[in-house]
C-alpha cells in the first residue's frame, strides 16, 4: 500500500532559524498521525509545507506516492482545518460547506447533496441555513470540518482545531474526530501541543523539538518507554533519576524515566526509596503527593483517590516508596 505522506529530508530555515532541520516521516494510508511538541518545535511549519502554503528550501514532499514539493495548495489532495475556523460570516453553514465544491465547479444539486451529507457526520442537520455567528464554537468547529471533509480529501491537515475550545467541548471534540476519522477512511495529520489530545486520539505520534522528530511511535510506546529526557518531560509527569539517585538507587549510571503511576507507597517492589513528602495537591480522581529524595532528585507519586484523605502521608513525613523495575527507562 502506499503511504499518504512521505516526507525525505525536509528542511525549512527562517532567515537564521531552522524551523525545520531535516525531518524524515512516512505516515500509512488512513492512519490518525499526532505531530505533538511545545511553541516553536517546527510541528506546524512541517504541516504548512504539506499543505503547500510554505515551500521547502530542500528535501521532498509526496503525497500518495507523487512528489508535490512545488506543487500549489490549490493542486495538493489535501485540505487543512484551523483553529480559528476561517468560516465566511456572510454565508450560512451550508454554503460554507458547499464552498470548496463550488470553486471546483461542481453542478448546484450535487454540491448541495454532498454539503448536507458532510453536515449530517459532524452532527450538524437542522444547521444549515444559520450563520456562523449563530453557531457556539463547538458547532463552528464542526463547519470547519464538514468543509474540509465535504471535498474527500486524500489527507486532512487539523492545525491545533480544539485550541480555542473550553475543556469539556475539547474532550467532547476529541471522541468525535476520532469518531470521524474511523468512519471516513481518511488520513488525519494532527498537529497539536496538547499531549493529552496526542495520546487520546493518535494511531501514532511524532514528538518534534528544535526542528527535529525526536521519537516516533504509538502513544503507549511514546508515553510509557520516551527515548530522550525531553520525551520524559514533556509528554505527561514523569519521574528522572539522574546520576547519583540512579548509582545509589538504581545501581547503575545514566538517566531514568519512571511514571508516577508506577510508584506505591510501601517495599513491595525491587526498585526501593525513601523521601520527604514535600507537596500534595488533590487533582479530584487522583491526589499528586511529591517526595523529596535524599540524593537531590524529586518523585512525584499519583494515588487513585478510593479511600479516606486520612490514608495519605502529610506533608513532612517520611515515607517509603517502591516500583517494579520493568518500569524505569534510560533517557540520558
Amino acid at each position: 500500500m502506499t503511504d499518504a505522506i512521505v516526507l525525505t529530508e525536509l528542511r525549512k530555515n527562517f532567515g537564521e532559524v531552522a524551523a525545520v532541520a531535516g525531518v524524515n516521516l512516512e505516515i500509512a494510508d488512513g492512519e490518525f498521525f499526532a505531530m505533538l511538541g511545545p511553541s516553536g518545535s517546527g510541528k506546524t511549519t512541517v504541516l504548512r509545507l504539506i499543505a503547500g502554503f510554505e515551500i521547502p528550501d530542500s528535501g521532498r514532499i509526496e503525497i500518495a506516492g507523487e512528489d508535490v514539493s512545488s506543487t500549489p495548495p490549490f493542486n495538493r489532495d489535501v485540505n487543512t482545518v484551523f483553529q480559528d475556523y476561517a468560516l465566511f460570516p456572510h454565508m450560512s453553514v451550508v454554503k460554507n460547506v458547499e464552498y470548496g465544491l463550488r470553486v471546483k465547479g461542481v453542478a448546484k444539486a450535487e454540491r448541495h447533496s454532498r454539503a448536507l451529507r458532510a453536515l449530517e457526520r459532524v452532527k450538524l442537520v437542522g444547521y444549515e441555513n444559520r450563520k456562523p455567528s449563530q453557531l457556539s464554537g463547538g458547532q463552528r468547529q464542526r463547519v470547519a470540518l464538514a468543509r474540509a471533509i465535504v471535498n474527500e480529501p486524500k489527507v486532512l491537515l487539523l492545525d491545533e482545531p480544539l485550541g480555542a475550545l473550553d475543556l469539556k467541548l475539547r474532550h467532547e471534540m476529541q471522541k468525535e474526530l476520532k469518531e470521524l476519522q474511523t468512519q471516513l477512511g481518511i488520513t488525519f495529520i494532527f498537529v497539536t501541543h496538547d499531549q493529552e489530545e496526542a495520546l487520546t486520539m493518535a494511531d501514532r505520534i511524532a514528538v518534534f523539538n528544535q526542528g527535529q522528530i525526536i521519537q516516533i511511535g504509538s502513544p503507549r510506546e511514546i508515553y510509557e518507554k520516551p527515548a530522550t529526557e525531553f520525551v520524559a518531560g514533556f509528554v505527561g509527569i514523569s519521574n528522572l533519576l539522574h546520576e547519583v539517585a540512579s548509582q545509589q538507587i538504581l545501581g547503575k549510571s545514566g538517566i531514568f524515566s519512571i511514571r508516577p503511576e508506577k510508584i506505591k507507597f510501601g517495599s513491595q517492589f525491587d526498585r526501593k526509596a525513601s523521601g520527604t513528602v514535600a507537596q500534595i495537591q488533590f487533582l479530584g480522581s487522583f491526589t499528586r503527593i511529591d517526595i523529596e529524595l535524599p540524593q537531590s532528585d524529586r518523585l512525584t507519586l499519583l494515588q487513585e483517590n478510593t479511600g479516606e484523605s486520612s490514608d495519605l502521608p502529610t506533608v513532612g513525613s517520611y515515607v517509603q516508596i517502591s516500583w517494579d523495575s520493568k518500569y524505569e527507562f534510560q533517557v540520558g
